[in-house]
């Protein structure tokens, strides 16, 4: 996903429309960062809701080496492949070099910290917060901590208007 071509140029509009390309479901306004990997052979399998942020080297692997019938002394290379599909939620943040494997669905505002492993059948829950490896929820954020970051992001843009009239008429003649 990262390279001398694309990186400069916009990533935030090149890099969704390559996964696209690709065959990854992709929504509007998402951002994926540098060097993400994805799993081509299975892009199909990839969720990403509106406005997602999938940081810089995070891995999304949509298929695994089944070992649960694995045994001593077994090929590896000849073990078959499990595949499950990935959903990135709405506004949800992957952190940096956090790795999802298949048949995980991460929730709507949920933030998954850096270098975090998320495997199995995992849901994580909508606005909560998931560090480690592996994963574990460290805390759901409440609805009033979500309005008062709302409240908060109107109150500044608010007062940003103001200066920004305020600079207007003071550089008037």
């Amino acid at each position: 996903m990262n390279s001398a071509l694309l990186s400069p140029l916009l990533p935030r509009k090149i890099r969704p429309w390559v996964l696209r390309k690709i065959g990854c479901h992709v929504g509007k306004d998402v951002f994926i960062g540098a060097q993400v990997y994805i799993d081509a052979g299975h892009a199909d399998l990839i969720y990403i809701e509106d406005h997602a942020h999938v940081t810089a080297r995070t891995v999304l692997l949509c298929h695994k080496r089944e070992l649960s019938d694995y045994y001593v002394g077994d090929d590896y290379g000849k073990l078959p492949y499990k595949t499950g599909e990935i959903h990135l939620g709405k506004g949800c943040s992957t952190g940096t070099d956090s790795i999802i494997m298949p048949g995980v669905t991460i929730g709507e505002g949920a933030i998954v910290g850096a270098g975090s492993l998320i495997t199995k059948n995992t849901i994580i829950p909508d606005n909560s917060l998931v560090l480690g490896s592996p994963a574990k929820i460290i805390r759901q954020v409440t609805e009033e901590e979500i309005q008062a970051s709302i409240d908060n992001a109107k109150l500044y843009i608010e007062e940003r208007l103001i200066y920004a009239e305020n600079e207007k008429n003071c550089n008037q003649p």
